[in-house]
């Protein structure tokens, strides 16, 4: 099997995500990869060397914006910053981190906070290019209008074209938001936790995985959060299935964000 080879040589696992999701995947990499089989795809996933970099562009592909879903953010800004700003330091980890758009959306928010500076945040994914994308900063500028529409409805407190510079048909945004940002290869299916974190972040990534893979997440969560720590999850995504449901209590759930329930 595609998913059991991937993880016995290169430590990859995605054998607890979804089957509809997995299938999907695959068969827009054998169509991509020009595979006439999975057999063909699998031997070239093992034997050529650029097989697997190409197949995880496929089995993880990008779907993130800059404020999506900007009720989300506005939540955070007024009803998580506040607790936030009562911390003399803190720890922010964005799982599944993608590109880095939701990364720089929330450096933007926390800088307007004032919190940026005494924040460390770590900023995963489990794709070295999207990683790479996410380093750089720089993202097609016919975006910055969807953009800057999000931002303004998040609450965004200035000009959000103050945030990047515009050149060559991309939009480069200001190295400052990313100062105390530390992108790292990181697998929520087989990696440990980031300690004493006073956020997590992780939306649009567990409705990739099966039950028993969402309920290892929400340990790493559970474990990663300090006291009264605070979750935020995708808009389609619940916790009130899993078997953490009780150590989360909902701050908002309609925008699906949860504090870590008091012991």
């Amino acid at each position: 099997m595609l998913v059991e080879a991937v993880y016995l040589k290169y430590n990859y696992d995605f054998r607890d995500y979804t089957g509809a999701s997995q299938k999907r995947r695959v068969l827009v990499a054998m169509r991509e990869m020009a595979c006439n089989t999975v057999s063909e795809l699998q031997s070239r996933v093992l034997h050529e060397p650029n097989g697997f970099a190409q197949l995880l562009q496929y089995l993880t592909i990008p779907v993130t914006e800059m404020f999506r879903d900007p009720e989300y953010f506005q939540v955070v800004r007024e009803q998580v910053a506040p607790f936030l700003k009562t911390y003399p330091s803190l720890k922010i980890w964005v799982a599944g981190c993608s590109t880095g758009e939701e990364v720089y959306s929330l450096a933007i928010l926390l800088k307007e906070e004032g919190l940026l500076e005494r924040s460390i945040i770590y900023a995963t994914d489990i794709n070295p290019k999207s990683l790479e994308t996410a380093r750089r900063g720089v993202y097609p500028i016919d975006r910055m209008r969807l953009y800057t529409e999000n931002y303004q409805k998040s609450g965004g407190k200035a000009a959000f074209s103050d945030y990047y510079t515009a050149a060559y048909g991309g939009a480069l945004f200001e190295r400052s938001l990313i100062e105390n940002v530390t992108f790292a290869d990181h697998s929520l299916a087989t990696d440990t936790v980031f300690s004493e974190t006073h956020f997590v972040s992780c939306r649009n990534v567990l409705i990739y995985f099966n039950r028993t893979l969402q309920d290892r997440v929400f340990g790493l969560f559970h474990e990663s959060l300090c006291h009264r720590g605070f979750l935020g999850l995708g808009s389609k995504e619940s916790i009130d299935f899993s078997s953490y449901a009780e150590r989360f209590e909902p701050l908002a759930r309609r925008e699906r964000v949860f504090r870590k329930a008091a012991p």
